[in-house]
């Protein structure tokens, strides 16, 4: 027996819900809920409810996760319009300390592998402040 918390734990979508269900059905294991409003219980084969319930509960996950990914994607366009930034803080605390970074790329002419090495800020962040910066500056010439 498989115990998950929700229905949505197994996958992304119906399909891979069904799938999952399916093939632990094929290995004579069977599937618990604890948290889903309908609980559901695969070790009584044959329970029409059962199956109905899981293919609901999957649905509704499903409904849930596009419908979420839709909010942020305009919330994200949303700050975009206003000009303010998206996406995660910037590893460095400091401007100081970004300001040398680029200073390494700029004038010591240092590759990211380099300047990561040197000041700790991850790579990621390195490109987002970069692209950022060039971007001011572009507009601003």
């Amino acid at each position: 027996m498989l115990v998950v918390y929700t229905l949505d734990r197994l996958g992304r979508t119906v399909r891979d819900v069904l799938n999952q269900i399916h093939d632990l059905r094929e290995a004579g294991i069977g599937l618990r809920t604890l948290a889903d409003a309908i609980p559901i219980d695969t070790s009584k084969p044959g329970d029409a409810m059962n199956d109905l319930a899981i293919v609901l509960l999957s649905l509704f996950a499903q409904m849930e996760r596009t419908y979420a990914a839709e909010r942020a994607a305009h919330a994200r366009a949303v700050r975009e319009e206003k000009g303010q930034r998206t996406g995660r803080k910037i590893a460095s605390n400091t401007e100081r300390h970004l300001e040398w970074a680029r200073h390494l790329r700029d004038v010591d002419h240092l590759t990211m592998a380099e300047i990561t090495a040197k000041t700790g800020i991850p790579r990621t962040s390195l490109y987002r402040h970069f692209n950022r910066m060039d971007d001011r500056a572009v507009s601003a010439g």
